[in-house]
């Protein structure tokens, strides 16, 4: 009798330990410096509603901790809580994905000064991020160039702006799906597409569809992109 007690007691052990090591497939780690005291969230969107998926409490300490689980890797929300601003510099995006993820910034500049590694999606996203803030950078100077013609600079041409912006747009266009498409092998690829392209010819869009992989076909965004397009071409067969 007293063998099989400890029998199952070494048993319950065994149970327990394996209960604490598959507690989640993604450990993400962090400092903010300068805040020490305060709430953090881990969000992410679930049909347009920003839900929960952990607080942490700080308490003295500006390191952080979270384990989650991922059925796939997707846009998290890091939100910091500083008690006066819900403003968009409280909310840092990243793309999380199994594995280890630390993000490390400063209260001061939340979003500037972040640095977030680990995760393979997120290094391609920050990588499109970088292009991207440059055909944005174009675009407000052609939109200030606007707006000064239409306040009477008298070399300014709305035809000639107008051309400028198409051609800037096409170009954005063209660099988003061939992102998309060079990496067709991670989640990223239909997150870019759902989230900047999603109005390119279908045709382009089923070359992107056709080049992902079959984990990433099968993962959240990659099934949010296949459906999607089966009602984009459905509504261009209806209108044929």
């Amino acid at each position: 009798m007293h063998k099989l007690l400890i029998a199952v007691l070494s048993l319950t052990l065994l149970v327990s330990c394996g209960e604490e090591k598959t507690e989640g497939n993604l450990e993400i780690t962090g400092i903010i410096k300068g805040f020490k005291k305060g709430k953090l969230y881990i969000q992410k969107v679930e049909d347009t509603t920003l839900v929960t998926l952990d607080t942490i409490v700080l308490n003295g300490t500006s390191n952080f901790e979270s384990h989650l689980n991922l059925e796939s890797p997707e846009m998290l929300y890091l939100f910091v809580d500083r008690g006066v601003t819900n403003s968009v510099d409280n909310n840092l995006l990243f793309f999380a994905e199994p594995g280890k993820i630390n993000i490390e910034t400063d209260l001061d500049f939340f979003l500037s000064n972040a640095k977030i590694t680990g995760s393979k999606n997120h290094e391609l996203y920050d990588q499109y991020k970088g292009i991207i803030s440059k055909f944005n950078d174009q675009q407000l100077l052609l939109l200030k160039e606007q707006l000064m013609g239409t306040k009477g600079n008298k070399n300014y041409s709305a035809e000639e702006n107008q051309k400028k912006q198409d051609a800037l747009l096409k170009k954005r266009y063209l660099y988003a799906g061939n992102f998309a498409l060079t990496n067709a092998n991670k989640e990223v690829a239909p997150y870019i597409v759902l989230s900047d392209i999603y109005d390119m010819q279908p045709k382009f869009l089923d070359t992107i569809y056709k080049s992902m992989t079959p984990e990433v076909a099968k993962s959240k965004y990659g099934k949010k992109f296949t459906e999607y397009l089966k009602e984009v071409k459905k509504v261009k067969d209806t209108t044929q």
